[in-house]
């Protein structure tokens, strides 16, 4: 029987398996968050599911299925056979491509998601973003924080319900630490989460679910149900 996967602050999570996973490796464990099969499956290696693909142990289970996620989130294709505007695989996970791995599979059916560009807003605006992160993931939902140095992001943390008020926990796939978000530190820069402190964009949930029925359970593979 399935058991329910979970993240908190204090715990420690998987690590990412190679130097531009690290998007990822949120969506991969967002989608452990969210479906305990696939939980289960990463973790022990049963059920079999259709198109998992090939791995002898939970690590070597996470960076394949890490690499089924870079194949939809960077290719023409992504999840449901979604046009995607391609990216190349050395420069990581693109934000748009998250998206749209976020809303096939890796939240609750039906959720959806908007991208907010963080970088350049003065400190009302990131206490504004904050907030509305605080209101959004309350309800178990996964976003997703591109962060890096004032020039160029350089790196994913997925962020997770905190104590339900002013407080959020952030997974880091550098590291598998999951830790509080305190709103200061994103307002001040002060991140220092695998060594970068500047958020740059939010792939945060609209508070909005639409209405969906799946047919068929999705398949784990490069070619999406």
């Amino acid at each position: 029987m399935a058991t329910t996967f979970r993240l908190r602050a204090g715990d420690t999570g998987p690590v990412q398996q190679s130097p531009v996973t690290c998007g990822s490796a949120c969506l991969t464990v967002a989608r452990m968050l969210v479906d305990p099969v696939f939980a289960g499956w990463v973790r022990t290696g049963q059920p079999q599911l259709p198109g998992a693909p090939e791995g002898a142990s939970e690590g070597e289970r996470f960076a394949a299925y890490e690499r089924v996620v870079m194949r939809r989130t960077n290719g023409v294709f992504a999840g449901g056979r979604r046009l995607n505007l391609p990216w190349p695989r050395a420069l990581g996970t693109p934000p748009w491509g998250a998206r749209r791995e976020l809303e096939f599979g890796a939240s609750r059916l039906g959720t959806t998601y908007r991208l907010d560009v963080l970088r350049g807003e003065d400190e009302y605006g990131l206490v504004e973003a904050f907030d509305t992160l605080v209101q959004v993931v309350a309800d178990g939902e996964p976003a997703l924080l591109y962060i890096g140095s004032a020039r160029l992001p350089r790196h994913v943390v997925l962020v997770l319900p905190g104590d339900g008020d002013r407080t959020l926990d952030v997974y880091d796939p550098g590291t598998g630490r999951v830790d509080h978000l305190r709103r200061d530190t994103v307002v001040q820069h002060r991140l220092r989460l695998s060594g970068w402190d500047v958020p740059w964009v939010a792939v945060r949930p609209t508070g909005l679910r639409r209405v969906e029925a799946r047919q068929t359970a999705p398949s784990l593979g490069p070619a999406p149900a």
